[in-house]
């Protein structure tokens, strides 16, 4: 393939070119003033700009695919428990089991079977929390479980169960959630790869996506975090894995030795280690855990969601990443600014703060935790500007230019922005505007092609390649 009339993107930002791009073999293999040759797809950008495919360092893809056929219960689609009453009266009449997603307590508290029941007693009915730990279960969905395999009093009375995906969806029966709706949706966003952060994955859920890479359903390259039992050596299909993936709860923290025996193993079978952290005290547990256990390159905190100045000083000093999500800004925000002590409000969801100290972040959405649209994470990293409209953390705002550094990063070296060069990987994403315009308004809708290994997996202008 040829792309023509291309702004050729560059970091640090350079002075724009138009030039064409050769694509052979699914690689870049000639960028400037080209003509096209016999039997030649041309694609005409007309001057939009051609920058690497984004990849989003942190997602849960099941889910998210999951997400998509079900009812969203929290912020910011649904806010009140009014919203959430209306949002699923109209699933009363159905039958089968439905499934919510996102809720969080400033809709409607803690909400249980008895609450659920008063919307829909006869449907079954499983509501998961933004958290990704609790299920919230209505009475027709405990007694269905209980029918079909529950052991007698393994479900809470108030059907609140938390920590069980593997064991309901061994229940209820693993249904294959529409990965290829998801995959056209992130191809849509110029998204050509991801990260999966979920820690359950499997042998079986590499191998379970590496036949839908095979088969076309999944677009997108994935690398496949997971338990520490995860142990696929190779790439398979567009597949890799990725770090053993460590989900802290302060709430149940392992002990000391058992967090760093772990670490520990995982570094002797060559895989890094990757620790969820959302609380100051569950940062405070892992950082001391690699202290005592060692720091290989590319060891990761996912989310760092509350990082005091002292901890960032621990970050810089263990050399270890950060993979944030500026998108719960906007998404999360104003929750943030009402239960979180003033204070605290200059720790959230820091961007700017870790590149001055000279640590390496990387930028995630956490679909379907988070809105998926990785642009909109870009846009909150620049702007910082809750639902309301209210600045959180001004002096965490960044470029457009570190923003999209964020998500330009590859799997491996997450921290490290690609470039459009000779030789690279045609992985490629095509607005429809030069950089100096889209830079000042990020939006998912400029995107106008996105190509992985040189094959167009999203065409949004109206023509076909000729």
């Amino acid at each position: 393939m040829l792309i023509i009339n291309a702004d050729v993107f560059a970091l640090p930002p350079s002075k724009p070119y138009r030039a064409d791009i050769r694509i052979t073999n699914g690689h870049i293999s000639a960028i400037g003033d080209l003509h096209s040759v016999p039997n030649e797809a041309v694609f005409d950008a007309h001057g939009g700009v051609v920058l690497p495919g984004l990849h989003d360092h942190h997602v849960h893809l099941m889910s998210f695919a999951a997400s998509l056929e079900s009812v969203a219960c929290g912020p910011p689609n649904v806010t009140s428990a009014l919203e959430l009453r209306d949002a699923l009266k109209h699933h009363q009449a159905g039958s089968g089991w439905l499934r919510g997603y996102g809720y969080h307590e400033s809709v409607a508290g803690k909400i249980n079977s008895e609450w659920l029941d008063d919307l829909l007693p006869n449907r079954p009915l499983r509501i998961q929390h933004r958290s990704g730990r609790l299920w919230m279960l209505n009475t027709a969905a405990v007694q269905w479980l209980q029918a079909n395999g529950a052991q007698p009093g393994q479900i809470p009375a108030d059907g609140r169960w938390f920590d069980q995906d593997t064991v309901l969806g061994n229940l209820i029966g693993n249904i294959m959630p529409p990965i290829s709706r998801a995959s056209l949706m992130l191809a849509a966003y110029g998204v050509t790869g991801v990260t999966d952060m979920t820690p359950t994955n499997t042998n079986d859920t590499f191998q379970l996506l590496a036949d839908m890479s095979l088969t076309g359903d999944l677009l997108q390259s994935v690398t496949l975090a997971g338990t520490r039992e995860l142990n696929y050596p190779l790439v398979l299909h567009g597949l890799s894995t990725g770090a053993t993936k460590v989900h802290l709860h302060e709430s149940d923290l392992p002990t000391f030795s058992d967090l760093s025996a772990w670490i520990i193993a995982s570094h002797e079978k060559h895989r890094l280690v990757a620790i969820h952290c959302v609380t100051e005290a569950e940062l405070v547990f892992a950082l001391a855990a690699f202290r005592e256990s060692g720091v290989r390159p590319g060891d990761r905190i996912e989310h760092a969601s509350v990082t005091p100045p002292l901890l960032i000083d621990q970050l810089c000093e263990l050399g270890l990443m950060v993979v944030t999500q500026p998108n719960f800004i906007p998404e999360r925000g104003d929750a943030y600014l009402e239960e979180i002590p003033a204070d605290e409000h200059a720790n959230l969801y820091r961007v700017a703060s870790f590149l001055k100290a000279g640590i390496s972040i990387a930028g995630g959405t956490d679909m379907p935790f988070g809105n998926a649209d990785p642009w909109l994470a870009m846009q909150a990293a620049v702007m910082r500007v809750t639902s309301s409209g209210q600045c959180l953390g001004a002096h965490e705002c960044v470029s457009p230019e570190e923003a999209i550094a964020l998500f330009l990063g590859s799997a491996d070296q997450p921290e490290m922005p690609r470039q459009v060069t000779e030789g690279a990987i045609a992985d490629l994403c095509i607005l429809n505007e030069p950089w100096h315009q889209a830079r000042t308004h990020l939006s998912s809708q400029l995107v106008a092609a996105t190509l992985r290994r040189g094959e167009l997996i999203f065409n949004r202008i109206d023509q076909a390649p000729r």
